[in-house]
């Protein structure tokens, strides 16, 4: 099969590659649309048209974001509580939610925490957010993604996928020492393995599926990284401010573009289970080698459907 390309690329914004693209009538769920391509991810499908609700953690954060976007573009947008972490809070979303859901952008993530940290379930924590809970909502959300007739779900993953398999033997570091990119590429990894699986089991419900690596973009993703860690990513100036956007990064609204893509554009209609970067299908490559592509390990199908039973065993759905 050729791999699928458009005309876009890493230069492209969020705007440019919706232009023309109508969404009235449709519904939009952003997880962690409060700030960097999150809100740009929400703010641009209400500008085309859509009905978009932000689900956030931090609900005063998420009534702010929702104005900016109802000044920038005369649409209303909702607002409801989510914590990743917590499954009654994934529940109470669930339930409450009546009616079609047409794009479900799983976007809200946690990047290297520094420590070890478990959620009062014993998960890893950015594996916890990362994919456990987004798999807890989307599987919660399959009604109302079957409803709408042609759904999609796009989940944000990361080249950091590359860092790590995942480790199925030890997933939340019991018996190996931890350490921060190993569980954020982890996490990753089963993002997109989970999109894998997914887009197989829904594909009679006409809902499809992908996954994608945004690029590098300064948000609030790098609250954890030290000063070492973002001088290395060359992120700070000489003078250790942080840069808004360093050299060879993306501009939020150059980040947000693959996610619009996946979530409206008519070039991707009809696509799932695969994994973009830079508006276009990315290439499959060796771990280590390249800060780009996708690893041969996330896109597996048996990997995958080792995945999809470990995470249903996990969530106890």
């Amino acid at each position: 099969m050729s791999r699928i390309t458009t005309p876009f690329d890493a230069r492209s914004t969020a705007g440019e590659v919706i232009a023309g693209v109508d969404l009235s009538g449709r519904r939009a769920l952003v997880t962690g649309g409060s700030s960097g391509i999150g809100l740009v991810t929400a703010r641009t499908l209400a500008q085309a048209g859509a009905q978009v609700t932000l689900a956030v953690r931090d609900t005063a954060a998420g009534e702010r974001a929702a104005a900016t976007i109802e000044a920038a573009t005369g649409h209303e947008v909702d607002v409801t509580h989510l914590d990743l972490t917590d499954r009654s809070s994934v529940d109470a979303l669930v339930s409450a939610w009546t009616g079609p859901l047409h794009i479900l952008l799983n976007n809200a993530g946690v990047m290297a925490l520094p420590e070890r940290t478990l959620t009062p379930q014993g998960f890893e924590a950015q594996f916890a957010v990362n994919h456990l809970g987004h798999a807890a909502l989307t599987l919660g959300l399959h009604g109302a993604l079957a409803s709408a007739g042609g759904a999609r779900v796009v989940t944000v993953a990361s080249s950091a996928h590359l860092m790590s398999p995942v480790v199925f033997d030890d997933i939340h570091f019991v018996n190996r020492p931890y350490d921060a990119w190993s569980a954020y590429g982890q996490s990753k990894t089963a993002t997109i393995l989970f999109t894998v699986a997914l887009a197989k089991r829904w594909a009679a419900d006409h809902i499809t599926a992908n996954a994608l690596h945004p690029g590098g973009i300064m948000t609030n993703l790098q609250r954890h990284l030290d000063t070492d860690q973002l001088r290395f990513a060359g992120a700070l100036s000489d003078s250790g401010e942080r840069l808004e956007v360093p050299p060879g990064w993306k501009t939020p609204e150059q980040g947000a573009a693959t996610s619009v893509l996946l979530a409206a554009s008519p070039l991707v209609q009809g696509v799932s289970g695969h994994y973009f970067d830079d508006c276009n299908e990315a290439v499959v490559t060796e771990p280590g080698a390249h800060l780009s592509g996708v690893a041969a390990y996330a896109l597996d199908q048996e990997l995958a459907e080792r995945l999809w039973e470990e995470t249903v065993r996990l969530l106890g759905a």
